[in-house]
């Protein structure tokens, strides 16, 4: 049997990574300015995740959610807290789509409509509903083209009015900032609008958190930037530092229904150990504040490079474009550079680093962006 060739692969392999640098089997290192899509919050292979995570393994790992797991309460109770979310109830999966699949669900059950605004260039994930969510037409295969979804352009609110105006919209789902679209980031005005005219026509405002939650911004949500408080937030990625996980928080106003919702994987052991790990780390090391902090400093120096355009972005999720190929520039910053940045598009160049990047990193990239013109 061979591998299912879906990713185009660059020619390294990654087996060791501490913090924000990884190593090849050649010996080779790398500073990660990607965290594999987001999802390496803390850094890579840190002590007290690695402990955590061991002492549960030793433990038990997974058992059924058909008994109390108080690991997952104790998450609960935490996350809240952590988010501003504290009344707020916590549904546990394994993944970012599977997050955005129950809240789309939940959000149909609840006004029993149908319909679903998303925006243009959103990208959602890549089970049933989620993808025909993601504005993305390679992806969607036809059995999931249903007609559920109208995609509307970012911060054109009077478009987003109109069709909430129709009263038949289950769900709105929205990036405050875009990440697979380009880092492309909502407007408070568009936000407070939009979260307005969702209460006034009895809609279900979804937040997408996935990539951009979770501190990355330099607050605990990207919309908590904006002034606006969703019906549901949906997370993974930085959840739970690469262990399969996903969450949604959902307000107090949604009532619970045996077998209306359910998971095998999701909220095992093993899953909530790591996030509580993730979240003492967050806390104790004072990530949010980090990321704030270190991604102003790159904001601010790479808005002086004359060769990179429209730099934009919150906190550690950052975005630019350069004339070039963006694939071409990745390729160099690889392999000449050794760094590690992520893509979108032609000519769009992603910066989603472990919350824990140092002045003395950023600066590895800045030298090192600066001669690239």
């Amino acid at each position: 049997m061979t591998l299912f060739p879906v990713y185009p692969l660059f020619d390294v392999n990654i087996v060791s990574g501490k913090g924000c640098h990884v190593w090849d089997d050649k010996g080779q290192e790398y500073l990660d300015l990607y965290g594999g899509h987001a999802v390496i919050s803390i850094g890579h292979a840190h002590p007290h995740y690695i402990s955590k995570v061991t002492e549960q393994l030793n433990s038990i790992g997974f058992y059924s959610n058909s008994v109390i797991n108080t690991l997952q309460e104790q998450l609960a109770k935490r996350l809240g807290y952590a988010s501003g979310y504290d009344d707020y109830q916590l549904f546990l999966i394994n993944s970012g789509a599977e997050a955005n699949e129950n809240a789309l669900k939940l959000a149909s059950f609840k006004t029993g409509r149908t319909r679903i605004l998303a925006a243009q260039k959103a990208f959602h994930g890549r089970t049933s509903l989620a993808v025909e969510a993601t504005d993305n037409p390679k992806i969607i295969a036809p059995v999931n083209q249903n007609g559920h979804v109208t995609y509307l352009p970012l911060n054109d609110l009077q478009a987003w009015l109109t069709e909430l105006q129709k009263d038949d919209v289950a769900a709105v789902i929205l990036e405050c900032i875009q990440g697979v679209g380009g880092i492309r980031m909502a407007t408070t005005e568009f936000a407070q609008g939009l979260a307005e005219a969702c209460r006034q026509h009895g809609t279900i405002l979804i937040c997408d958190e996935i990539q951009c939650g979770y501190g990355r911004t330099g607050r605990f949500f990207a919309h908590q930037w904006l002034g606006i408080r969703p019906d549901l937030i949906t997370c993974a990625k930085g959840i739970a530092n690469g262990l399969p996980m996903g969450a949604v928080l959902i307000a107090p106003d949604f009532k619970a229904t045996y077998g209306q919702l359910g998971t095998t994987f999701g909220g095992n052991h093993l899953a909530c150990a790591a996030a509580l790990a993730v979240l003492d780390v967050i806390e104790d090391e004072q990530l949010i504040d980090n990321a704030a902090n270190i991604g102003n400093y790159l904001l601010t120096e790479l808005r002086k490079m004359p060769h990179l355009h429209d730099v934009r972005g919150r906190g550690l999720m950052i975005g630019f474009d350069v004339d070039q190929p963006a694939a071409d520039l990745r390729h160099r910053l690889i392999f000449n550079d050794h760094i590690f940045t992520g893509g979108a598009g032609q000519h769009t160049v992603r910066l989603l680093p472990p919350l824990c990047l140092s002045k003395q990193e950023a600066d590895w990239f800045l030298d090192a962006i600066k001669n690239q013109d």
